[in-house]
């Protein structure tokens, strides 16, 4: 794929046409999440319970939100690069089996008006965290085997996309090893219990540490990268010197995001909030 096949199919018609190109399947699961979501939000406004301080459908809509676009962001990247058909029915129907899950463990628990994660006060709860972890393993295993496509096949994609896409990939992963490190702690926050008080939509805690914070910028380096990537493969266009300026400033943008990332994760261990309020 060209620089400027790039650019022309990233204009978000062409984008959604090229998606169902790429993967029904996956669009597919992206676009029920999104109904989800609309639908999650329609019925939270109706609920009067409270689970950790917060309506009960306020973390699935959040859940379904963030599904959407990881689904999506997979739609894309299968298009990207070449997979073996066994491989890539695994990524595509594993990746949807897993997530799906997931989400339905979450919304199962809120309509329970339970805690879906680092619930542990019975059997089944625990039943059901457990569950989740092996879900989101497998889903971790699925796009390991997708990233390492971008490393050993060299598809012929722009240099700084591409590598946009490795060092996405690379700090999700990081991410997705915090989100074990919250797990074997048996909560997000730090000097502070789980569900006080916190920044509005996200609620991330503005009393102590909360290594959500961290979590969620990791993970959203798997489109935030690579898209800068795709920028700069537009602007770089021709020429074999500014392609190789523009794989060094995704390098940079790459170590710079990375930095960040650290910074939120170890702001949160020692017990600081994002924002104190």
């Amino acid at each position: 794929m060209s620089a400027r096949s790039l650019h022309t199919s990233l204009q978000l018609p062409r984008s959604i046409e090229e998606l169902l190109r790429r993967s029904p399947v996956l669009f597919t699961a992206a676009a029920v999440h999104v109904a989800l979501l609309v639908l999650l939000l329609g019925v939270a406004p109706l609920d009067a319970r409270l689970v950790t301080g917060l309506n009960p459908w306020i973390k699935p809509a959040k859940f379904a939100a963030s599904i959407a676009i990881y689904l999506l962001t997979i739609n894309w990247l299968v298009g990207d690069v070449a997979l073996p058909p066994r491989g890539r029915r695994a990524v595509v129907w594993g990746t949807v089996a897993m997530v799906s899950f997931e989400m339905l463990a979450i919304v199962m628990q809120a309509a329970r008006g339970v805690a879906s994660h680092f619930n542990k006060s019975s059997l089944f709860d625990s039943a059901v965290f457990a569950l989740m972890g092996i879900a989101i393993l497998v889903n971790t295993g699925l796009a390991a085997y997708l990233a390492s496509r971008f490393w050993t096949t060299r598809p012929p994609l722009p240099a700084p996309y591409l590598w946009g896409v490795r060092l996405g990939f690379l700090l999700f992963f990081l991410a997705c090893a915090e989100g074990g490190f919250m797990s074997e702690q048996s909560g997000h926050s730090v000097g502070v219990a789980d569900g006080g008080p916190g920044l509005p939509i996200v609620d991330w805690s503005t009393r102590g540490g909360d290594l959500r914070a961290a979590h969620f910028f990791g993970m959203h380096a798997l489109q935030a990268v690579p898209l800068f990537g795709a920028w700069l493969s537009a602007r770089a266009s021709g020429s074999a010197s500014r392609t190789r300026r523009a794989v060094r400033w995704v390098v940079a943008f790459g170590v710079v995001y990375g930095a960040v990332a650290l910074g939120l994760f170890l702001m949160a261990l020692a017990g600081q909030p994002l924002i104190r309020m």
